[in-house]
């Protein structure tokens, strides 16, 4: 569902796939190839959300963006089930694992994993290349070659996933 708050009403890519049961509302932008998935709420009713190329934003997902803090999640970056971004930025290549938090004004650096459950407080900046986990999130260490490469390919499995489910809703 789209919802227009202050006559400003979703943009979405047409190359992008929204999931039945997602909620955009207000200053949202969807960019192409980009995936919301099932029961995702990305509310730009205060301030504007931008999603890039081909991310995806996983099932039961919140982004929300406060004045002044927009919400920034840019190109290839995979943001797993439940977690919650809150005016905060992501860098491009960059994996939100499941149930993750981060907060307003907080930047995660391109190609950097935020493990699952980890909180990032605000204006925290997690340089490119690593693993933060923890409650509050700390960084851990600089992500390997390996690691990196293995955020890349949930990227291309969100990608083949959208156009399955596409395929299966048409």
């Amino acid at each position: 569902m789209t919802v227009t708050v202050d006559d400003i009403t979703p943009e979405i890519d047409p190359g992008a796939f929204i999931a039945p049961g997602t909620s955009l509302i207000g200053r949202v932008t969807i960019g192409p190839r980009a995936s919301i998935w099932y029961g995702s709420v990305l509310r730009g009713d205060q301030e504007t959300i931008t999603i890039g190329e081909a991310t995806n934003i996983q099932d039961g997902t919140v982004i929300h963006a406060d004045p002044g803090f927009p919400a920034d999640i840019h190109p290839e970056v995979t943001v797993g089930h439940r977690a919650v971004l809150h005016g905060c930025t992501v860098e491009t290549g960059s994996l939100i694992g499941m149930g993750a938090v981060v907060l307003n004004g907080a930047r995660i650096g391109a190609g950097s994993l935020v493990a699952a459950g980890a909180v990032v407080l605000e204006g925290t900046d997690i340089p490119p290349g690593s693993l933060v986990a923890g409650t509050p999130g700390k960084i851990r260490r600089e992500l390997t070659a390996d690691e990196q490469a293995a955020l890349k390919l949930s990227v291309e499995q969100y990608l083949n996933l959208a156009a399955k489910h596409r395929n299966a809703l048409s």
